[in-house]
């Protein structure tokens, strides 16, 4: 099935009651049929709902549906985007290990990786994502994952997704793709040879910024990196916390299985049912509002950069990007979805133009049916150092715009009066 079909009818047939609607599950527990019932659903004899924290009927729907748009073998859903990057770290990484991750990312995953992480004694190692080949010499035994955004935020810079998959592929490493900004409407990096995707779901998932969410994805060949690697035993090996339960052997997807009987069970970040119901309706129009947020950015993308004080603009898009070709390679019909930056002479210009937007808001999210602009380096990115904000793409000239559904050519008039105000 295409796309729009899946995100209206993916993971649901109805129920007893014939609803066309998702029926919101509004609760924490469920009834067994007996002792016995209760024995197998723990020991996993047989499927069903034991506690919300673990799964619930409503979020099933969600983490089906999802799964089958990015073409994955299961998701775990979970309460925010930062809680799916941590699991995804936390389901492969231990004390003394190592991760991969790009520079050019978010600042609060440059944060979690860099320090939170940290305390844990889990290392995070940062690579330029335009430079693949150093990268890879960053690589050892105790690597655990590459990490990336495939639309990152909010340097909007591409890097070449299949070449990322080969090097982690050579070395039997997962690799995992934060596709928040391009969702699966635009590209599915599981196809592309990515072993796990991440959503922060509270971005276009929704599409009107009403719910936190996040989600992660297992591709369908993941069984392959995991099974007999010595880099992941503990998929391997019996877990000794789960009646001596070996992932990789239980016939189930075994990145999902145990995010959600280790990490669910031990962390608890889960979505709650009513969240995820709002989810599933923001699903039901993600293709619709992706074409139409793609073709707003490219219009004003176009319009900032003929404005002549305007230093740059960042936006695959545009024919004189230097990411052009990837984005053509990767994207859907070269849709850009509507992230876009662009720099300013200075960092007191970049807020001067900030403050005096009227119809753009200033608001530290994006992806929402309204137009919003940031100022990085005062907010999602003023933890970061100097020398992070240069390897992040921030500089103190720097606006980010998430370009909504309103007309393009109201939000071109905004622009103008507050760059030439």
């Amino acid at each position: 099935m295409h796309q729009e079909t899946i995100a209206l009818h993916g993971g649901y047939d109805g129920n007893e009651q014939g609803t066309m609607a998702v029926p919101i599950y509004q609760t924490t527990a469920y009834a067994f049929d007996s002792t016995e019932h209760a024995a197998d659903l723990f020991a996993l004899k047989d499927l069903g709902n034991i506690y919300t924290r673990l799964m619930n009927p409503t979020t099933d729907v969600l983490e089906k549906r999802f799964a089958l748009m990015e073409e994955g073998a299961a998701a775990i859903a979970t309460a925010s985007g930062a809680s799916a990057i941590f699991y995804a770290f936390a389901n492969v990484a231990e004390a003394g290990d190592n991760i991969l991750v790009a520079k050019q990312a978010y600042g609060g995953t440059t944060t979690l990786t860099g320090h939170t992480l940290k305390r844990f004694g889990i290392e995070a190692r940062y690579f330029d994502i335009h430079d693949l080949d150093a990268m890879e010499q960053l690589i050892d035994a105790r690597s655990k994952m590459i990490f990336f955004e495939v639309i990152p935020n909010p340097s909007v810079e591409l890097t070449d997704i299949e070449k990322i998959a080969g090097i982690a592929a050579k070395h039997r490493i997962l690799l995992c793709a934060d596709n928040t900004v391009a969702t699966p409407i635009l590209c599915k990096p599981l196809t592309l040879g990515a072993d796990v995707v991440v959503h922060s779901t509270s971005k276009y998932t929704t599409g009107q910024g009403l719910a936190l969410g996040g989600v992660m994805v297992e591709s369908q060949m993941i069984l392959e990196k995991l099974a007999d690697n010595p880099r992941y035993s503990h998929f391997t090996e019996p877990d000794e916390s789960y009646h001596g339960l070996v992932y990789t052997e239980v016939g189930l997807p075994p990145f999902s299985l145990r995010a959600r009987l280790a990490l669910l069970r031990d962390f608890g970040a889960t979505p709650s049912p009513f969240n995820s119901w709002l989810l599933i309706q923001g699903l039901e129009t993600l293709a619709l509002r992706m074409k139409q947020h793609s073709e707003s950015a490219l219009e004003v993308a176009k319009f900032l950069e003929r404005h002549p004080k305007v230093k740059k603009v960042n936006y695959p898009g545009l024919t004189s990007s230097p990411d052009h070709v990837l984005c053509q390679k990767y994207f859907t019909e070269g849709m850009a979805s509507g992230l876009l930056g662009f720099e300013l002479e200075s960092k007191e210009e970049a807020q001067r133009v900030a403050d005096a937007l009227k119809l753009f808001k200033l608001v530290v999210n994006i992806g929402d049916s309204k137009s919003i602009a940031t100022h990085p380096a005062s907010t999602t990115h003023q933890q970061l150092s100097e020398q992070e904000l240069i390897g992040a793409g921030v500089t103190g000239g720097l606006i980010r715009l998430s370009i909504g559904l309103e007309h393009p050519a109201d939000l071109m008039a905004d622009l103008t009066q507050a760059i030439e105000g």
